[in-house]
């Protein structure tokens, strides 16, 4: 949920609970004061009925009142209450229907006779002030709140507009390419702070990145140098007659160990060149030509690993760097033979849109959160563990979907390539 969405919101919900409680305060205030208005008038009614019955020894005519309604009970005990007020609901025969109203009931002693006096007033004008009154206010105050909101909602999307601009260019801010920071013009100091730490944080960001970017760079080329002379020493060396067996087993695990060294080097040079995106020139590619093509170079080892390739390509054309598709084919092959069993499978699907590597393998089912990691392999593994984090980095590049199952005991490799 946005900000903006949960201020509004929180914003909403206390304006209208205070309405509500301010409205049902006012309303039962209100109704409290016409009551203790109409409770003033019935006292006054039964002022007059008590002098006239004083007066003239005997109770008034019910007919002889306007606005109220006078009924007379005799009674042959009193009761408790001298005086009560209260609600009903009576028929008012002026009317002809069924209207709310308040009473005083009370009692008279006339010639020894007790009488029960009930004086009882319609509330029903008094309801409809009410009604009016409420509506007078609340419309207004309502009419108040929403435009009060509409300024509100007007004026913050303002005030967020340099932030929004802000979250834009940081969005955009690509540590790979020249171009800085771009800074936002803003009047509000919140943002001005912002807005300078992001850009010292970008400017710090892009100068360590350059300084281990060309750490990384100078020491692979540097190691690449003695890399060769050291392997071919040890080429040289292991070409002497004069060697011994252990001699010769000690210099093929240097010979082995370098070429491991030399290998791993390579493959941390190339991902340097896609993460720094070097690879850019962009061309057409057949791709089930290539993967004929590759099938051919990796057919001696996998013919020496007895393997069984089963391939299934639909004609299918990419339009993309010939050199990181040619790198993702061969780390597919490269990982299908190498982490593979003696004598095991590998099923090779394109389609119109996808490319699966399916192989047996002597591992069961992988991490699928972990295998694509950089350093990340099994302990019978004997690679530099970058295969599968180039591959990954080469989708990243390219904007494919790369994903990896275990199903049926077969190791599942698909790139959903995009439609680009």
């Amino acid at each position: 949920m946005k900000l903006f969405t949960s201020y509004n919101r929180i914003l909403a919900v206390i304006t209208l609970t205070g309405l509500l409680a301010i409205g049902f305060l006012f309303y039962q205030t209100l109704g409290q004061y016409i009551n203790k208005q109409i409770e003033d008038h019935l006292y006054e009614e039964l002022l007059e009925v008590k002098d006239f019955a004083h007066v003239k020894n005997i109770l008034p005519s019910p007919d002889g009142f306007d606005d109220v309604i006078v009924e007379y009970r005799k009674i042959s005990r009193p009761s408790h209450s001298s005086k009560l007020f209260a609600d009903t609901v009576f028929y008012n025969p002026k009317k002809k229907h069924e209207e709310s109203a308040r009473y005083l009931k009370t009692q008279l002693l006339i010639k020894g006779q007790r009488y029960e006096v009930i004086i009882t007033a319609s509330k029903f004008e008094r309801q409809e002030q009410i009604k009016s009154i409420i509506l007078i206010i609340l419309l207004p105050l309502v009419v108040l709140l929403f435009v009060l909101w509409l300024v509100n909602r007007i004026l913050i999307r303002r005030m967020w507009l340099p932030f929004r601009q802000l979250l834009t260019n940081i969005k955009a801010f690509n540590i790979n390419k020249e171009k800085v920071f771009e800074p936002i013009r803003t009047n509000i100091e919140e943002f001005k702070e912002l807005n300078k730490a992001v850009l010292e944080v970008s400017l710090k960001v892009k100068s360590d990145y350059r300084e281990i970017k060309l750490f990384t760079e100078n020491a692979s080329h540097e190691m690449m140098t003695p890399l060769a002379v050291i392997n071919s020493k040890l080429d040289t060396m292991l070409q002497f007659n004069s060697l011994g067996k252990e001699e010769s087993e000690i210099l093929a695990d240097l010979y082995k160990a370098t070429s491991k060294l030399t290998k791993l080097n390579q493959s941390l040079l190339l991902l340097v060149k896609i993460d720094n995106n070097q690879l850019q020139a962009r061309e057409e590619i057949d791709l089930k030509t290539l993967l004929e093509e590759k099938l051919g170079y990796f057919q001696e080892l996998i013919q020496k690993r007895n393997l069984k390739v089963k391939t299934e390509t639909a004609a299918f054309t990419l339009y993309a760097n010939r050199s990181l598709i040619e790198i993702l084919v061969n780390n597919l092959f490269s990982n299908a033979i190498r982490h593979n069993y003696d004598g095991g499978s590998i099923q090779i699907t394109l389609t119109e849109d996808s490319l699966i590597f399916s192989n047996t393998g002597t591992q069961t089912r992988l991490d699928p959160l972990k295998i694509f990691e950089r350093f990340y392999k099994d302990n019978t593994s004997d690679g530099t563990g970058l295969g599968l984090a180039i591959l990954k980095q080469v989708c990243l590049r390219q904007h494919y979907q790369l994903s990896y199952h275990y199903e049926q005991r077969q190791h599942q490799f698909r790139i959903i390539f995009n439609s680009r």
